[in-house]
């Protein structure tokens, strides 16, 4: 999909929460080898997907430079909402100062919800109906107790501006590959997700994301050597190694933001986060591929190429790296108090 009039991120912003649980601690509590990361992010008690999508929000308006009231649109895609009934997105937007003339709406799609966000805001855009509209990607971690997940699902987020003028990188197109393949899974009053066991690989997030990846490819003609960078959504340290390897980026070729420090699948934030760490350290010219993953399942490819106007907001907000090295390590006991993983 491309747009007949040029659309790009004019403004971007990332959070981390400062806690931080090491596997080696989940480990001590359950046994077993854990995961191969060291850590992830863990909310405070005042946190929650909302407050971590504030703060991304407020930074993205800085970098942008704009008046947040001509923000026409702030969608908020996550799968921890703290209400049931209750939009994220009219929250951000009055803490930014974007109401009352504004849409505001919360989107779902698993971990791929922040992306079709950006779908949504790029077509408003285009089409002229707002000057700007904000997408973003924000969740807190989910893992029963003993699960994989306990050791890889994280928190933070990552949000985006998209105009039409004075952008950092410019949208080249988009394209989407969605099936009913069911990896993972929610119910309602269901404290915690569900695997999909033998279909969590292979017919979910390979097919899918190589689908989006070669889609989009072929109709903007090009190839993995025309990408200095490429971001995959990440839900553990291998994936993205090796979907990386499938569509023809060798190792040699991997760059930065491919495999961005890990602190855990951030679900809805996690490929937000991914090309937020990339723009960090992106140069004028460089072609950026972001492909996220939803489950359920789906994925949105995205090819960006950078502008000029990049090298002028480096150090307007804190980059990813450095919410990353900024941290508190708790132990599992706070763990479990901080995620209400014990109910009364």
């Amino acid at each position: 999909m491309k747009t007949s009039i040029t659309v790009g991120i004019v403004g971007y912003g990332a959070y981390i929460p400062i806690n931080r649980l090491r596997a080696e601690e989940v480990s001590r509590v359950w046994g077993g080898a854990g995961e191969p990361i060291e850590e992830k992010s863990v909310i405070s008690m005042d946190e929650d997907a909302v407050t971590i999508a504030v703060e991304c929000a407020r930074s993205a308006v800085k970098r942008a430079r704009i008046d947040p009231s001509e923000i026409g649109a702030v969608y908020v895609g996550t799968e921890s909402k703290p209400y049931a009934v209750k939009p994220c997105g009219t929250i951000v937007a009055e803490a930014i100062g974007a109401t009352p003339n504004v849409t505001a709406a919360d989107y779902e799609f698993a971990c791929k919800a922040g992306t079709e966000a950006f779908q949504t805001c790029v077509g408003l855009v285009s089409s002229g109906m707002m000057k700007y509209a904000m997408a973003i990607g924000a969740d807190t971690a989910q893992g029963r107790p003993a699960d994989a997940l306990e050791y890889t699902a994280a928190c933070g987020g990552a949000a985006y501006i998209f105009g039409r003028e004075g952008t950092l990188a410019d949208l080249e197109g988009s394209y989407s590959y969605v099936t009913d393949t069911p990896d993972f899974w929610r119910r309602g009053r269901e404290m915690y997700p569900r695997h999909g066991s033998r279909f969590t690989g292979e017919p979910a997030y390979f097919s899918h994301i190589i689908g989006a990846a070669k889609g989009l490819m072929g109709e903007l003609g090009t190839e993995p050597e025309d990408y200095t960078h490429a971001v995959f959504h990440q839900p553990n340290t291998k994936f993205p190694i090796n979907v990386a390897r499938a569509l023809g980026f060798g190792m040699d070729s991997i760059k930065p933001g491919l495999v961005v420090p890990f602190v855990g699948n951030t679900y809805a934030g996690s490929s937000p986060l991914g090309l937020a760490a990339t723009l960090d350290v992106a140069e004028p010219g460089d072609r950026i591929l972001m492909v996220s993953y939803g489950s359920g399942a789906g994925s949105d490819a995205f090819s960006f190429k950078v502008k000029d106007a990049i090298e002028n907001d480096r150090r307007l907000e804190p980059a990813v790296q450095q919410l990353i090295t900024r941290k508190r390590y708790i132990d599992y006991t706070t763990y479990t108090k901080l995620r209400g993983k014990i109910q009364k």
